[in-house]
């Protein structure tokens, strides 16, 4: 009776590795691609849906809210580290001790840029956003990537995607 193995030699599996690494080295540029295309996705309909919370909280409750990046219980500029929504009764865009705290976004990826106009967005009880209407703007890795994507607040406090290619994330 005669044996037969199966398996592969030496050979075979060298040859084998060998293209899938040379298959590999020219596919890994493209995802890179497909991830900052992912994370760009991602990320602003997170925002979107943040400030669409908030916005559903101030008519829901009929109070005040505020998104705005948090330093020392203060509302400042720096959104790339992340945003908080709470309910501002003292309407100084603050977090005091009698407001709420309602979630907490953290910090987006370092080498992304966020930008937003103002320093806060407000939404009245009635849900209106006046005087904080503006365009947020998230860009991956770039100042002018290809895959930004912006989200608009207008005065009456509809949130809404851009449709505008080549979103730019610097102060207009």
């Amino acid at each position: 009776m005669k044996h037969q193995f199966m398996g592969f030699s030496l050979v075979e599996l060298i040859v084998t590795l060998s293209i899938s690494a040379i298959l590999t080295s020219f596919s890994l540029p493209y995802f890179e691609v497909i991830i900052e295309q992912s994370r760009s996705e991602s990320s602003i309909r997170s925002i979107q849906q943040l400030i669409q919370l908030a916005r559903n909280h101030a008519i829901t409750f009929g109070t005040r809210v505020t998104v705005c990046p948090l330093v020392n219980s203060q509302c400042n500029w720096d959104w790339q580290s992340g945003f908080s929504v709470f309910t501002d009764g003292g309407k100084r865009n603050e977090l005091g001790s009698e407001d709420e705290l309602l979630y907490v976004m953290g910090p987006f990826n370092s080498n992304d840029i966020v930008y937003y106009n103002r320093n806060a967005i407000r939404f009245q009880p009635d849900g209106l956003a006046s005087g904080t209407n503006g365009t947020f703007r998230y860009c991956p890795n770039t100042y002018n990537s290809p895959y930004s994507k912006a989200v608009i607040i207008n005065q009456s406090g509809r949130i809404r995607f851009s449709r505008q290619k080549n979103i730019e994330c610097q102060q207009d």
